[in-house]
């Protein structure tokens, strides 16, 4: 064996390694120097550099790549400190591959091929100092909590009661609890000691699975109800079935056997769920007489007819309300599961009455109706962002023993509630309200939180009434449909801020006494708080300026209402920008520098603009939970950001067509452009913005301030393999 030979051997190692750093240095400066030109950080191209050369000096077997990387890994570790300090998610794509890449150097097959058996102390012992100060640096990081809020609440009261309609401690009988909305139990062997040792106690399995023609997004959201003696479930095809809560076996199902002309094979443009089913019990309304219409600020028109109950309302005295994927509203005998016959037609009533044309899955109720005394009230989804000619966002009342249509509430045509005649069709692409519904019936009063008019990305050519309904709270007369208030969250919205979570109601503690009121969770993070009698804030909101410039032919509301009880994040920098490793994180960077934003509010554009909070929210369709006793909320804000991109309307036609609510050109036909609106995703599809994603809170009403607040999930959660 020649000496040569044996030579060539024991590089080869240090010359694979010196390729890779090589090629990612080279590929760090390329982007270094995309980013520098976009005025970012100048780390990458100088690390870029640095990196190259190190693997130069590898492949040529030179002792000062040892130096060289003990030099670069000390500087990133600097450097990530001075960026992020010691939040261990931050230090990961900063740090985490140079350091494994400085421990690799230091072992002896990769080492010694450089020192050629001379002593090179000054090299290896600076190596090894840049090694443990990185090490050092993520273990430090380890007893750090970016984010959190430590604290406790002690109080068992803060003198208050639980005001929400009366129902047994073991009972769920609205999608919210009650119809406050408030997902308060009183139920109290769970405890923080015990909570740990739960177990399963039985599992079911609905056995509704997507199909072929089903739509991309398939969801179970579904809250079950529990109430009768029994567990109902809602499942994506519109199914209920009910169980035994304390077996989990079934009891019987209705399978209202969805017609695919309506609700499948529409891939691509809707999703397809079932938040769950009301319920209604004519028993608990026995003794109790129909809330008196209230005055109304609406000019005086014909009288609505007021709701009756039929004579053979016994035949379903417990009933379920089940809308389904394909435009029905079923009622249902709540002990047996069949279909109220005197309820609309064999049981049924046809949402898509009046409506007017729309694509198939375009239109129905995703989410449970409002149940009062003698009404069911109804709202609907219209697909985001397909054309400017969708169906209506009308609210509509039903008598809930006959199905017969009692007032109708269009806030395309807000003062006239009367029910509309044969052969007319509701207002076309009105604001619309999706979620769900709260209701106090000693007020007389329906809360309901708005969408918007489409698309949502562009509102050049919006309505009055549109512009005064949508992304806010809407307080309806029960008895009439008329407006009795309403309060705008987001001024001319375009950003998809439309109320996701159903609002809840409580008697809330303020320094000028008890206060009926509302909570309202919004995507933007604000939490409003409004006296629910009359609108007027109790929590105090103010308008804060946001940025301007909108697109040609639109404009932007030169501020917007903050509450000051809000979970908003701070604006992004590019330093929040997150990735695996330092490549996936860079290349977020050009991105985020790529992009047009100027903080919250920033207006679309044909740049493309960055969303944050995005149009996920920080507050959705889940809402929010209260303690009416110890007057405390309990939230869950999330973080992700989103960014949209104008289409020219002519160039929307040649682009990637439209995949999903998320995926592709959003068309929005009618309109002068399209959008391209997606998450904020690194090429790993990861966020791009940092962790954490999302935290619980707990927040002292009494104060408006956060007691406590924790990162949801642990490491292992948060993780990205």
């Amino acid at each position: 064996m020649s000496t040569d030979g044996a030579l060539s051997r024991t590089r080869l190692l240090p010359t694979l390694l010196g390729l890779v750093l090589l090629l990612m240095g080279l590929a760090m400066l390329a982007g270094g120097i995309k980013l520098t030109l976009l005025g970012g950080s100048l780390y990458y191209l100088l690390a870029g550099i640095g990196f190259a050369l190190t693997g130069v000096l590898l492949i040529a077997a030179r002792r000062a790549a040892l130096g060289l990387y003990a030099l670069l890994l000390l500087a990133s570790t600097l450097w990530a400190l001075w960026e992020v300090g010691l939040d261990w998610w931050q230090l990961v794509p900063r740090l985490a591959l140079w350091f494994a890449l400085g421990i690799v150097l230091l072992l002896p097959w990769f080492r010694r091929p450089l020192l050629r058996g001379q002593p090179a102390p000054m090299a290896t012992g600076a190596l090894s100092i840049a090694v443990v100060l990185a090490g050092l640096t993520a273990l430090a990081s380890q007893f750090t909590h970016p984010g959190e809020i430590k604290g406790q609440l002690d109080r068992e009261t803060a003198g208050t009661t639980n005001t929400a309609p009366a129902m047994p401690d073991g009972d769920w009988q609205s999608y919210g609890r009650t119809a406050f909305g408030d997902r308060y139990s009183p139920l109290a062997q769970i405890t923080p000691e015990n909570a740990g040792k739960l177990v399963p106690a039985w599992t079911y399995r609905t056995g509704d699975i997507p199909g072929p023609n089903d739509p991309g997004e398939t969801t179970a959201e579904n809250t079950p109800l529990k109430v009768n003696g029994m567990l109902y479930v809602c499942t994506p095809h519109s199914q209920v079935i009910a169980l035994d809560p304390d077996t989990g076996k079934e009891i019987w199902r209705f399978d209202p056997k969805i017609s695919t002309q309506k609700a499948a094979n529409f891939k691509g443009w809707a999703h397809m769920t079932c938040r769950g089913v009301s319920y209604h019990d004519d028993a608990a309304y026995a003794a109790t007489p129909a809330p008196a219409p209230a005055p109304s600020a609406v000019p005086a028109r014909s009288p609505v007819p007021a709701a009756t109950s039929a004579t053979s309302a016994n035949s379903c005295p417990r009933r379920l309300l089940l809308p389904t994927a394909d435009t029905r509203l079923i009622a249902l005998n709540a002990d047996t599961g069949k279909p109220c016959e005197d309820f609309g037609v064999n049981g049924s009533i046809d949402l898509g009455a009046n409506i007017g044309a729309f694509t198939p899955g375009g239109y129905y109720s995703t989410s449970p109706p409002a149940v009062t005394q003698n009404l069911v009230v109804i709202g609907g989804h219209v697909t985001d962002n397909l054309s400017t000619d969708e169906p209506s966002g009308v609210i509509r009342a039903f008598d809930v023993h006959t199905g017969r249509l009692v007032w109708n509430w269009d806030s395309g045509n807000p003062n006239d509630t009367t029910p509309i005649a044969a052969g007319k069709t509701y207002t076309r692409n009105s604001p619309n309200m999706w979620s769900m519904f709260s209701v106090d019936e000693k007020l007389g009063m329906l809360y309901l939180p708005m969408g918007n008019q489409m698309p949502d990305q562009w509102g050049g050519n919006r309505t009055p009434e549109s512009e005064k309904y949508s992304a806010g709270l809407v307080a309806l007369d029960i008895a009439t449909g008329h407006v009795r208030w309403n309060f705008q969250f987001t001024h001319h919205d375009l950003w998809d801020m439309d109320v996701g979570g159903q609002p809840t109601l409580m008697d809330m503690k303020t320094a000028d006494g008890m206060k009926q009121a509302v909570l309202a969770s919004t995507k933007q993070g604000s939490i409003y708080v409004l006296d629910r009698s009359n609108g007027q804030p109790i929590v105090p909101i103010n308008e804060i300026p946001v940025p301007q410039g909108a697109v040609a032919g639109d404009h932007t509301s030169p501020t917007q209402p903050k509450s000051d009880l809000n979970f908003m994040p701070p604006p992004l920098k590019e330093r929040d920008m997150w990735g695996v490793t330092p490549f996936d994180q860079m290349l977020c960077r050009i991105d985020f520098k790529s992009l047009r934003y100027d903080g919250p509010f920033t207006p679309p554009s044909l740049q493309g603009s960055i969303v944050y909070p995005g149009n996920f929210g920080v507050f959705d369709w889940g809402g929010i939970s209260v303690d009416p006793v110890r007057q405390i909320a309990f939230v869950n804000p999330s973080y992700m950001a989103f960014k949209s991109k104008l289409v020219p309307a002519a160039e929307v036609e040649g682009g990637p067509g439209r995949k999903s609510e998320t995926q592709g050109v959003q068309p929005n036909k009618g309109a002068p452009y399209g959008v391209i609106l997606e998450a904020m995703l690194s090429p790993m599809g990861l966020p791009c913005q940092a962790p954490a994603w999302g935290y619980v809170a707990a927040v002292d009403l009494t104060n408006h301030t956060t007691i406590w607040k924790h990162q949801n999930g642990t490491v292992r959660d948060s993780a990205p393999v």
